[in-house]
């Protein structure tokens, strides 16, 4: 687990746009519960997180169509929430980072670890982009 201070501004990086963290499986159930559309970022520490997932998804809302809800929860950190998550995103293996967009609870668009890394922010957000487009 990785110490609070150290993920505090990784954390920040989406809550400071308005994405919701979820630290607990009930949490986690209650989030992708709701009506309408759920994004979920499954956040970590790693550089492509930094560089690529957090900044995409957080591109991704400047659209007209956007998920209802927007949450988050952080990989080695909130472990109950991240394996509630990782439950819910079945038949794809755990990864992280991982953008996940639920529709009515259901999955329907799932950008895995190796659609993430490498990738510039800007190509994540279009791909979101296209995603909400379709199911919100």
């Amino acid at each position: 687990m990785y110490p609070a201070e150290l993920v505090k501004p990784m954390r920040e990086d989406l809550t400071k746009v308005g994405f919701e963290e979820l630290q607990t499986a009930q949490a986690v159930d209650a989030a992708l519960a709701k009506a309408g559309t759920t994004l979920l970022v499954v956040n970590s520490v790693c550089g492509c997180a930094a560089a690529n997932a957090r900044p995409g998804a957080a591109m991704s809302l400047q659209n007209d169509k956007r998920p209802t809800h927007i949450t988050t929860v952080f990989a080695g950190v909130d472990k109950e929430a991240v394996e509630k998550a990782r439950e819910h995103m079945v038949p794809f293996p755990p990864s992280s980072p991982c953008i996940a967009l639920f529709k009515d609870g259901e999955l329907v668009h799932v950008l895995e670890r190796h659609h993430i890394e490498g990738r510039p922010a800007e190509l994540i957000a279009d791909n979101l982009i296209d995603a909400y487009n379709e199911h919100c």
